[in-house]
């Protein structure tokens, strides 16, 4: 099995290249699934979030107020650390799970963790590969305001709050572009899926990291 972290920052782009890598043979683990699903109501962590943020951050039908709990934590780092030291455990315990009933019912697979924060929790150290999804900061800005309705202050809020992605880029073997057309990021996504066919055809006993992949925190090819 070889064992590829997506990630790139928000409204990068990174679920249509998800849905390429999955159209092209890859069995995908979605984090942003994983991660509503940990906070559903009832759940342990729903309930420490509510525990530390209020129950402000419950909306009428008893589910979290996943806006109310945006506004506080992107304006408050000390408070999105709060949550994210609740969320990230039990994400990354499911995510292994999820890995491990993969790999027993298709040892060969080409599996892709699909997660926003997979180099901020620490879970690129756990894959064999990264690929990073890339967008300029214009292109973020006016996805970020036409799909989620934001201001563009509040938009920036959310850029800033994040991993630069010229950071996430040294950690990544692999850079995908989505500030073309979609066509010329199919065709990156080609070559990409390419050459980790490649690299899972040449491991050493099907485990471990590949042959040829670059040493952690390298900016690979794009």
């Amino acid at each position: 099995m070889l064992l590829v972290g997506l990630t790139g920052g928000i409204a990068s782009g990174k679920s249509t290249v998800s849905r390429m890598l999955q159209e092209r043979g890859a069995v995908v683990v979605d984090a942003d699934r994983i991660a509503r699903e940990v906070v559903a109501p009832g759940s342990p962590a729903f309930a420490a979030i509510v525990a530390a943020f209020g129950h402000d951050v419950v909306s009428d039908d008893g589910a979290l107020d996943r806006r109310r709990l945006g506004e506080i934590v992107f304006a408050d780092p000390a408070r999105r650390r709060d949550l994210e030291a609740i969320v990230h455990p039990q994400i990354i315990g499911a995510i292994r799970r999820q890995v491990r009933e993969i790999q027993a019912r298709t040892p060969d697979a080409l599996v892709v963790i699909d997660g926003a924060l997979l180099i901020e929790a620490g879970f690129h150290r756990e894959v064999d590969v990264v690929v990073l999804v890339s967008a300029s900061r214009a292109h973020q800005m006016e996805r970020l305001i036409q799909r989620d309705g934001l201001s563009p202050a509040e938009a920036a809020q959310r850029l800033d709050a994040q991993l630069p992605l010229e950071e996430k880029a040294r950690y990544a073997h692999f850079v995908v572009s989505t500030d073309s057309s979609l066509e010329e990021t199919a065709r990156q996504v080609d070559r990409v899926m390419a050459a980790l066919g490649a690299r899972k055809g040449g491991r050493r006993g099907g485990s471990g990291r590949p042959e040829g992949a670059g040493p952690e925190g390298q900016r690979g090819e794009k």
